[in-house]
């Protein structure tokens, strides 16, 4: 029997229609336009508006839009798994509401918090399952409403990030294609670095962790920048060295946006051409667990049928990690 490979049949994002430009932040703390750009390569981010609008909202429309583009019924969807910092609620998991709210009713859902490595993180687990013949459709999301849990006071963070996500549709092939190796990687030291301080059992939420701020993002840059330029490099380097692939090889690489700065220092230390990597942040800033399929979404059009593609991000925790995949369509 040949072996059995996840690989990725279909793939469809959504971003919110309101835009949050750089001019706008100017507005909103002391900041501007060029000092933005020159840092962090965005121009503008979406944000989603409305009451009771969460990640799962961006999570539905994305999947909305998959299971039509891959003409799937939403009965023979065996598995969802949501990889978000953001949920809707701590419980439930926001992939049952996105599978409740689309009448998935024969897949088991659960959410994959690993921060901006989220995606990959559980794109690689929900790969096991179909890898293991047990599972034949199983979609993975990755979406984060981030302006949620932003201080727009802190001209630190506000500019990273915006809101956004998509959705990808895995299922078995024996052609030789699809998900072809990861590495994945952690460092709970990372946790000083890179964190929401209250919220959760540690600190529980009380109007004095709100009076704080302590339930917004908080960002020590620099450590985050070295390690993340230095992890994410890294592991691209050692999964193109295993399977003997020069960057010739590939077809283009996808990393996580979290700053334009990290990507052309990524770009250059991997010895990968700028000229095939996604860049997309500019328009949407740092989704989190959503830049990686926005990416994908985005370059679907340029993609072929056995196209090589490296995937790479890096996360609070510290997580970060790489796959090697080919395109299936």
């Amino acid at each position: 029997m040949s072996k059995l490979q996840a690989a990725i049949t279909g793939i469809h994002a959504w971003v919110p229609a309101d835009v949050l430009t750089n001019k706008d932040l100017e507005k909103m703390v002391e900041t501007n336009d060029e000092w933005i750009v020159s840092r962090t390569g965005i121009k503008e981010r979406h944000i989603l508006k409305g009451e009771a609008m969460g990640t799962s909202h961006i999570g539905i429309q994305a999947v909305k839009g998959l299971l039509e583009k891959t003409n799937t019924r939403a009965e023979d969807v065996d598995m969802l798994i949501c990889a978000t910092v953001t949920g809707d609620m701590h419980f439930p998991d926001t992939a049952n509401i996105i599978a409740d709210a689309l009448d998935i009713r024969n897949a088991f859902c659960y959410d994959l918090n690993a921060a901006c490595s989220g995606f990959i993180f559980a794109l690689v687990t929900a790969s096991k399952f179909v890898e293991s013949g047990t599972h034949k459709k199983v979609i993975v999301v990755g979406a984060d409403k981030m302006s949620s849990i932003v201080d727009y006071t802190d001209r630190s963070t506000c500019i990273l990030f915006g809101d956004g996500g998509g959705a990808v549709l895995l299922e078995p092939s024996t052609e030789g294609i699809g998900i072809m190796d990861s590495i994945l990687k952690s460092d709970g030291s990372g946790q000083n670095y890179l964190y929401q301080k209250a919220g959760g059992s540690r600190y529980p939420p009380t109007a004095a962790t709100v009076a704080a701020g302590d339930h917004f993002i908080y960002q020590n840059g620099q450590p985050v920048f070295k390690a993340a330029v230095s992890g994410m490099s890294d592991v691209v380097k050692k999964i193109m060295e295993r399977n003997n692939l020069s960057a010739d090889d590939i077809a283009w690489l996808a990393p996580h946006q979290a700053n334009r700065r990290i990507i052309e220092t990524v770009s250059s230390m991997a010895d990968f051409p700028l000229e095939k990597v996604m860049i997309n942040i500019h328009k949407y800033g740092n989704t989190t667990s959503g830049t990686i399929p926005l990416c994908l979404w985005e370059w679907e059009s340029q993609l072929k049928k056995g196209d090589n593609v490296i995937l790479t991000a890096f996360g609070g925790g510290f997580t970060w990690g790489s796959i090697w995949l080919k395109w299936a369509y």
